[in-house]
């Protein structure tokens, strides 16, 4: 037997599906908490409309933490959810919603065997309402400065300190 196994990739893929944006479905989430002790979120996302209507798209997660909840916010006005002020939310209540999420290849290497491994990862601003807006009838899901503390660059805004809180959220520690 001769083969050229120059013409195999070195990376396992775990992708379900193409790279790109799905409208997905929140089919799961598991309550668990992050390295820092806040609550965490973990989403499993069901493409829910296309080609891959009913496939496994992925995990995301969001944290209750000072740091990530920016991005809580965010993914909680993708998913149809008025995020200004103080909410009151059991992790139950996120099945079902749907948003437009973007997947984009991640590579992580296994740091025992080299084994590179290929798997689909939600960006930080990787969630998008189902009709494209950020803002709903009421003037906005963000609150009045219309956006959920993120800069340029996709990371947390902190240091204006003048972005909505949400403080006050059931399981949430500050």
């Amino acid at each position: 037997m001769h083969y050229d196994f120059n013409t195999v990739a070195n990376a396992e893929s775990q992708t379900p599906v193409p790279t790109g944006t799905y409208i997905c479905r929140v089919t799961e989430v598991q309550e668990k908490t992050a390295r820092d002790g806040s609550p965490r979120w973990v989403l499993r996302l069901q493409v829910a409309a296309g080609e891959y209507a009913g496939r496994l798209a992925g995990w995301d997660s969001i944290t209750w933490s000072p740091r990530g909840v920016h991005r809580v916010q965010l993914v909680l006005c993708a998913l149809g959810i008025d995020a200004r002020g103080e909410v009151e939310l059991e992790a139950s209540e996120l099945l079902g919603l749907k948003a437009r999420v973007r997947f984009e290849l991640e590579e992580r290497e296994n740091t025992v065997t080299g084994q590179r491994r290929l798997y689909l990862s939600v960006p930080y601003a990787g969630f998008e309402p189902l009709d494209g807006s950020e803002e709903d009838e009421a003037g906005g899901c963000y609150g009045d400065n219309g956006s959920a503390g993120i800069d340029a660059e996709g990371g947390d805004d902190e240091s204006s300190g003048d972005g909505p809180s949400l403080q006050g959220v059931a399981g949430a520690a500050f």
